[in-house]
């Protein structure tokens, strides 16, 4: 078993038996309240459903953005890895394409995530959320620089900007419980970064459910 830190040490040494069972309660019990209420769920309620105190939970998670960012953990490391596994299978431009797609059932994992990860993208390095944020955003990098080097995709276009419209785009969807929105506003992002060398695709995003108002 790999050695779980504190976020509010920054700690390498292992933690012991009980803080070890108290993090990964809470870990668990911050996945189901947020499937549950959304990514501003109570973290009350998140303490007690994992049968410990606020301040157990503060102690290992300060922020609410530290206890988002590990419980997306294996989220944000699948969609770096379906970056990888892109570059090497698929056309260029289809390629940024598909990871954008897997990106956007990413930040619509949980209802007003796409808020939360907007954010940390525009306040670079002032959340917690940063981490798995930057890097996601350095594998659509090699995907777009890719795209860009075949002459698909606009020299001007950035991955910031792209990666931003997409979390609009999922913001959009979830604001007018219209699950078809995201699709429709990834499909006009990309076609606007399109050369004339480009192949056209429908954008596919994809989530868990159809997004609802909190």
């Amino acid at each position: 078993m790999q050695p779980r830190t504190s976020p509010s040490t920054g700690s390498t040494r292992p933690l012991r038996a009980d803080a070890r069972r108290n993090y990964d309660l809470l870990v668990a019990a911050a996945d189901a309240a947020f499937t549950e209420h959304g990514a501003d769920a109570s973290l009350e309620d998140i303490a007690r459903r994992a049968g410990v105190g606020i301040g157990t939970l503060y102690r290992h998670f300060p922020t609410r953005e530290a206890l988002l960012a590990k419980v997306l953990d294996a989220g944000a490391a699948a969609i770096v890895a379906r970056a990888n596994e892109l570059r090497t299978t698929t056309p260029p431009s289809s390629a940024l394409v598909s990871w954008l797609e897997a990106m956007m059932g990413y930040v619509m994992t949980y209802d007003g995530l796409a808020k939360s990860l907007a954010a940390s993208l525009v306040e670079s390095g002032k959340s917690e959320l940063c981490a798995p944020c930057k890097l996601m955003t350095e594998a659509g990098q090699m995907l777009l620089d890719r795209a860009q080097q075949s002459g698909e995709l606009r020299q001007d276009a950035t991955i910031h900007d792209i990666v931003l419209g997409a979390h609009a785009a999922a913001w959009a969807a979830e604001q007018t419980d219209d699950a078809d929105a995201a699709r429709r506003l990834l499909t006009l992002i990309i076609d606007g970064l399109r050369t004339d060398a480009a192949p056209r695709a429908v954008a596919r995003a994809v989530r868990r459910g159809a997004p609802r108002r909190s």
